[in-house]
């Protein structure tokens, strides 16, 4: 299949030399792009326990799968489509220490079949059969986590499938497209496209695509048969999956059990709080009791951060930098943090806030004297996450 020419400030960060943008206002007016992400696979939930069974098991609050539309969010949704909410949700499955394992793109596609009754809402779901949801998850543990969701089922009425073969997730990206949720051809904030079936939408399924529901600046993505092209994307003119990873790791958005390391990585600190994966308002999941103490004490010395790694000059490094390396102050010898994702010259790592932001310009690798590395605040930060930072600067 033939790929889309990426413009030449693009293509040369993903090519052999790993050269990375120079700013990231060239990412922001590039082509909005679309990418098959092979790095996911689908898998589904039905049966009458579905929601129950996710409810005790993930992070986010996945009850608002099983509620009915009332006639105000009824609305958000065409006449005539599904009855429970459309609205996709990130969300993670922890150890009982409340370390991360798995993370989780939660939808329910719209359905034609559904009608509103005369008061304007749409029923519940049959609770014979319960709610269908999709999940696309990371490929790459995908037998794991498919041998450690029925180990949790136990009795419970839900049945998992491994939809690899016959659903692929897509993810559209870069540009403007983000900013484009009110035009007659994007999927509005909600998730549902307002014109009905319309290119928007990939069958008669209701497949289509969402807003990312992590944050606005990663576009859209979606599951779509994988016999199909999505609709809004030219055939043959998507691109390599390694321009979205770079489009994340300049947003500072880990994804996967690669990138937010497996049975290690505080959830926390790579800010699921702030990517809308946690909620603190349901009830007991597993490793909930870590992820509440360490919400409510208030204070994160640590969080994962967009970096750039430069040679002395100023200009970006020619060479890669291992995941797993230290980041250090050159002058002392301080560990600020560790490297945990690396693409060319950009990368995530997992930084004090204070060093990291103190001492931006003297940040190095250790063993990699001459690599500096520079760490970025993304634009989509919260102001508290760096309060404590500000104060500390303000009494040095």
């Amino acid at each position: 299949m033939h790929r889309l020419k990426l413009p030449l400030q693009f293509s040369k960060s993903i090519s052999c030399s790993y050269r990375a943008l120079h700013d990231k206002t060239q990412l922001d007016s590039a082509v909005s792009l679309a990418s098959v992400l092979k790095s996911r696979a689908v898998v589904r939930f039905r049966g009458p326990d579905t929601v129950k069974f996710l409810q005790g098991l993930l992070t986010n609050d996945v009850r608002k799968f099983g509620e009915p539309m009332d006639e105000k969010t009824s609305t958000l949704a065409p006449p005539n489509l599904s009855c429970v909410s459309e609205r996709p949700m990130y969300a993670a499955l922890l150890t009982p220490q409340g370390r991360f394992l798995y993370d989780f793109f939660l939808y329910t596609p719209p359905r034609p079949d559904t009608k509103l009754d005369r008061t304007g809402s749409a029923p519940g779901p049959d609770p014979d059969e319960g709610v269908e949801v999709f999940a696309d998850v990371d490929v790459s543990v995908l037998d794991e986590l498919l041998s450690t969701l029925k180990k949790y089922r136990l009795r419970a009425k839900v049945d998992i499938e491994n939809m690899a073969q016959e659903l692929q997730c897509w993810q559209r990206y870069a540009g403007n497209v983000s900013e484009k949720s009110s035009s007659v051809e994007e999927p509005e904030a909600a998730g549902v496209d307002h014109s009905g079936m319309s290119s928007a939408r990939g069958n008669a399924l209701g497949w289509q695509w969402f807003k990312d529901p992590r944050l606005d600046c990663l576009g859209f993505r979606g599951i779509f048969p994988s016999d199909t092209i999505p609709p809004l994307v030219e055939a043959g003119k998507e691109t390599d999956e390694q321009n979205y990873r770079l489009w994340r790791i300049e947003n500072g958005v880990a994804e996967g059990s690669a990138e937010i390391p497996k049975g290690e990585a505080i959830p926390l600190e790579y800010n699921l709080v702030g990517l809308n994966a946690i909620s603190f308002d349901k009830g007991c999941y597993v490793g909930q009791e870590l992820i509440a103490r360490t919400h409510h004490r208030g204070v994160i010395r640590k969080r994962l951060l967009p970096l750039r790694f430069l040679e002395e000059s100023g200009e970006e490094a020619k060479w890669n930098v291992a995941p797993g390396s230290e980041v250090i102050v050159s002058a002392t010898g301080k560990k600020v943090g560790t490297v945990t994702t690396q693409l060319g010259c950009r990368g995530l790592g997992v930084l004090r806030l204070d060093e990291a932001f103190k001492r931006s310009g003297s940040l190095t690798i250790q063993g990699q004297k001459d690599t500096k590395v520079e760490a970025i605040k993304p634009d989509w930060w919260p102001a508290e996450w760096l309060q404590e930072h500000q104060h500390q600067s303000a009494v040095a």
